[in-house]
């Protein structure tokens, strides 16, 4: 007798952001484009130039180019950041209209209540 039924399994593995509304699943998407220190070091290396950063980015932190890229790769598909690619050389710029998105998410995710908690 065969117990293992694979759609069962796949059902059971498969994520469940679906479940999830539309707001959850963005501030999603953008906190797990913010979950390492090297990504905010290069928005923070982008907004202090307040303009598009061609190569640059590498100098700046202490990663092998293709650690940069593909951290850049994240922040580019989340939206934060946009960037062109022009023969060897890549420039990148913070997409402020994303990072006021997330401001609001942020703004609207946790609103402190008056539950007399601690």
């Amino acid at each position: 007798m065969n117990f293992f039924n694979p759609l069962t399994f796949f059902i059971m593995a498969a994520p469940k952001v679906d479940v999830f509304g539309p707001f959850e699943n963005e501030v999603a998407d953008l906190a797990k484009a913010l979950g390492h220190p090297a990504r905010i070091a290069i928005l923070k290396a982008l907004a202090q130039r307040n303009s598009c950063v061609c190569g640059e980015i590498v100098d700046v932190l202490p990663l092998a180019q293709s650690t940069v890229s593909q951290h850049l790769k994240e922040l580019k598909s989340a939206g934060l950041i946009s960037g062109t690619v022009e023969g060897v050389k890549s420039c990148y710029c913070i997409n402020w209209d994303v990072v006021a998105r997330l401001k609001t998410l942020l703004d609207g995710l946790l609103t402190p209540g008056n539950n007399g908690c601690c």
